[in-house]
């Protein structure tokens, strides 16, 4: 696809902190269409969650561009976030929650009502309209969470981990949920986990990162069958030979990464290209 087709762009984009002595991010640049499900995945201290921070305009970028439906990345309608913990307003109820989000794109107290009724029943807690967040569990509150995300229609869903602390059958029902969401609406994830399944289960396409500093290690395309809560992957040779690649890979980074430190930890005096880090 041409550039002029990307919901977001990046390009050639690095970010440094602590003064620049912690290198996060070095030349990323890749592209997300409209209606693609990305996944970042890569070990810990690759940057994924850095980048979801760039693409929603938390950060800035040292060097590159970041652009988000043509411009500059900024928080807005056409851009939501889920995070790994709901983050829900804990004196409003779950609908009022959602209507709290739909208020401010201007809608009316009808509209608000009945659009988050709606979204609640999709998310199955309709019954639960009324109740506060302490009164949910922990699935449920990502449900709502999620919901509230998807009330003002975005063109861009950014997700960081956001099933890591629920249990494996929540996360099961909840990635079900979400691909079937997605089928109907077709906006862009950028979706952040460590669970290699999960990345292919839900990816149309999945980056791995490199880490020290975070850099793009490869693309790989997911060409599975559709739609992926009906006819699961996971049985296929296709979905256990990607796991094993990446698997491989990122047990490399991890291999080559400890054997940096022991070197860096008996010469210290050594100077990083020395030590064969890029």
């Amino acid at each position: 696809m041409a550039d002029t087709e990307a919901l977001i762009s990046l390009r050639h984009v690095g970010k440094s902190f602590k003064d620049g002595q912690v290198r996060a991010l070095q030349d990323i640049s890749f592209d997300v269409h409209p209606g693609e499900f990305i996944s970042l995945v890569g070990p810990s201290g690759c940057g994924k969650t850095t980048l979801l921070r760039l693409i929603n305009g938390l950060i800035e970028p040292d060097e590159g561009d970041v652009r988000v439906l043509g411009k500059r990345p900024q928080p807005g309608p056409d851009l939501a976030m889920v995070f790994q913990s709901a983050r829900l307003l804990p004196w409003r109820t779950v609908m009022g929650n959602i209507e709290f989000a739909l208020a401010l794109r201007g809608l009316s107290r009808k509209e608000q009502s009945q659009r988050a009724l709606a979204l609640l029943g999709a998310v199955g807690l309709r019954d639960f309209a009324d109740a506060y967040p302490h009164e949910l569990s922990g699935g449920m509150q990502q449900r709502v969470g999620l919901a509230r995300a998807l009330a003002v229609e975005p063109k861009v869903l950014l997700m960081d981990e956001p099933f890591a602390a629920l249990d494996a059958m929540t996360r099961e029902v909840l990635r079900g949920e979400l691909l079937q969401m997605w089928s109907r609406r077709r906006m862009a994830i950028v979706f952040v986990t460590h669970d290699i399944d999960e990345a292919i289960l839900l990816s149309q396409r999945v980056i791995l990162l490199r880490p020290r500093p975070g850099r793009i290690d490869e693309i790989i395309d997911v060409d599975l069958p559709e739609p992926r809560w009906q006819h699961d992957p996971r049985t296929l040779p296709a979905f256990a030979d990607m796991r094993a690649h990446l698997w491989g890979r990122i047990h490399e980074m991890a291999r080559d990464g400890a054997e940096l430190e022991e070197l860096a930890a008996a010469f210290p005096d050594l100077e990083p290209a020395q030590m064969g880090r890029q």
